[in-house]
């Protein structure tokens, strides 16, 4: 396979190389509601009033989750770490930021807001102040037809919420699939990891990484795919092993909380992975075992298709990703075919064909 468009490519001098996502922001127009799934989900309360309210993992961050009240419910965008207080002076030059604010959130530091071309809010972050690490359970002990690792000694997971460890990452459809790309990979160093290609070479999905240089990096950071407007697509929160997966849906299937895809193993990235969806349809997974890379890690080219995305346990559903329709959405569609040049009707139906 070949890719036959600019993007998504490494950037030879980008502008900051991010270091960690930070964490999500949502709008929800319920509390309440938003912060009963994410506790059932493994996350944990740092504070919350009458306005925000901020979840973590088990890690030292001090949130990786905030919700802000509001009528509607929508993602906002995220927070990108970067290593230096001077990658802040950097990227307030960039057209359309914000000058160097001190964030008004648990574990204060400076940030930059930024917005791509697809209207995402990114904050980068520095200068944060680590929240301690919160205990979780040790990884299970597996017993393998080549190796007795557990003798005398039983396997049992408690009944509970599992804890979620840190936030992994986050996948986004876009429309400007181009300039979006281009702009990440300019503006924060991303790495393409792994690219699903339409039959005429045109990216369809971009698995994008930090480059930590020689130190391992997470497979994918940030995903983009190719869509008819900006939206969510689910973001995904690592726990310590299958096991906690595995309880994880237990528990959220109990609670009431609607199961959208897994278990299964993902080809690209690896992972072991769970999807369950909050009060608002909004997709959001529990993984395990998820590929490393260095930075020297080649690109891989790929062709696109729904049972490309898992090596086993069910295919991919339709329902994931059908868009939820409303007339924002149409309005999107419409203006989108007009302006955008990575969008055509034949585009569409290709994905059309190959995910419905």
């Amino acid at each position: 396979m070949k890719l036959t468009t600019a993007q998504p490519a490494r950037h030879p001098r980008p502008t900051t190389k991010a270091i960690e996502l930070a964490y999500l922001i949502f709008e929800r127009p319920d509390l309440t509601k938003a912060e009963q799934f994410l506790t059932d989900f493994g996350l944990h309360t740092v504070a919350r009033d009458g306005e925000r309210l901020f979840m973590r993992g088990t890690s030292a961050a001090p949130f990786c989750y905030v919700v802000h009240k509001a009528d509607t419910d929508r993602f906002v965008g995220f927070g990108l770490r970067v290593a230096d207080s001077k990658d802040l002076e950097a990227l307030a030059r960039v057209p359309g930021a914000s000058g160097v604010e001190p964030i008004t959130a648990p574990g204060g530091g400076l940030c930059v807001r930024l917005r791509d071309p697809s209207g995402f809010r990114v904050d980068a972050v520095w200068g944060q102040a680590p929240g301690g690490t919160l205990p979780h359970r040790s990884a299970m002990a597996l017993n393998t037809a080549d190796s007795i690792v557990r003798v005398n000694d039983t396997q049992r997971v408690q009944a509970k919420p599992q804890e979620v460890i840190r936030l992994g990452h986050v996948v986004l459809e876009v429309a400007d699939y181009q300039a979006t790309s281009a702009w990440y990979t300019q503006h924060f160093g991303f790495i393409p990891s792994d690219v699903q290609v339409l039959p005429d070479g045109s990216p369809a999905v971009a698995f994008m990484r930090l480059d930590l240089g020689a130190t391992p990096a997470d497979h994918h950071t940030l995903a983009l795919a190719q869509g008819f407007a900006p939206i969510y697509s689910h973001s995904a929160f690592e726990v310590i092993d299958a096991d906690a997966i595995g309880m994880g849906q237990r528990i959220l299937r109990e609670r009431g909380w609607k199961h959208a895809w897994g278990i299964g193993r993902h080809i690209l990235g690896s992972q072991i992975f769970d999807y369950w969806q909050d009060p608002w349809g909004d997709k959001h997974e529990h993984y395990c075992d998820g590929d490393m890379f260095t930075a020297d890690q080649p690109t891989g080219i790929h062709a696109v298709s729904r049972e490309a995305m898992s090596q086993w346990g069910p295919v991919m559903p339709r329902s994931f990703t059908k868009p939820k329709l409303s007339l924002s959405k149409l309005v999107a569609l419409l203006r989108n075919l007009r302006n955008s040049p990575d969008l055509t009707v034949g585009k569409l139906r290709t994905l059309a064909k190959l995910f419905a």
